[in-house]
């Protein structure tokens, strides 16, 4: 077997591996090197459109998985910190609100979740206020019907980041650590909901017992 041949079945051999790859950053690099043993395959077998091909592949690949590592480490930083997500903000969309208007309602479908940028918007059943920094809706993805469990009211005029559910689930795909970021902040938000419930029901056996 020539030297060739070799370098061109391990490029094959890559390629096949990449389909067993379940997490992006395994993916890209072996891509990457996928894409260095076609390189030298093309050029010792001297198959140019082959070479043109893996010579642009390369940098692209070399790209996306600089872009990976980057937003682990941000996921990283963020669930060590303060949950907020401020280094989500490339994955969003945004949405201006008047004061009155209704971002969701009890018992809508749910579909995605908000990143409040400025204004003030109220979870009407609590009655607690979402202020700057803070994502709310986030709950509905696990919801086994994924209906909503709040309204969510505009109180003063302001702005959200919008990030579908289906690109939640992308990011969970690609990136495991956002999966567990994302555990994170739903936990978070369910004990703050019993811790309110709490609150209010002491208060309510409080008054019927004076």
């Amino acid at each position: 077997m020539s030297t060739t041949e070799i370098f061109g079945y391990a490029a094959a051999l890559l390629v096949f591996l990449t389909f067993y790859m379940k997490t992006m950053v395994p993916l890209r690099l072996v891509g990457i090197l996928s894409n260095c043993i076609f390189i030298t395959y093309a050029y010792l077998a001297n198959l140019h459109p082959v070479l043109v091909l893996h010579l642009i592949l390369l940098p692209l690949n070399g790209l996306r998985l600089r872009q990976m590592l980057r937003l682990t480490r941000e996921v990283r930083d963020a669930t060590q910190g303060d949950l907020n997500m401020n280094w989500l903000r490339p994955f969003t969309s945004m949405r201006r609100f008047k004061r009155g208007d209704v971002v969701f309602r009890k018992g809508d479908a749910a579909d995605a979740m908000y990143f409040v940028v400025s204004g003030r918007f109220r979870l009407a059943e609590l009655g607690k206020d979402m202020l700057l920094g803070q994502i709310v809706g986030e709950l509905g993805l696990l919801a086994p019907d994924q209906l909503r469990t709040q309204t969510l009211e505009c109180v003063e005029d302001g702005e959200m980041l919008q990030i579908t559910y289906e690109q939640v689930k992308q990011l969970c795909y690609q990136n495991p650590q956002f999966g567990f970021y994302f555990l994170q902040l739903t936990t978070r938000r369910l004990f703050e909901n019993i811790s309110l419930l709490e609150r209010d029901s002491a208060a309510y056996r409080a008054v019927a017992s004076s």
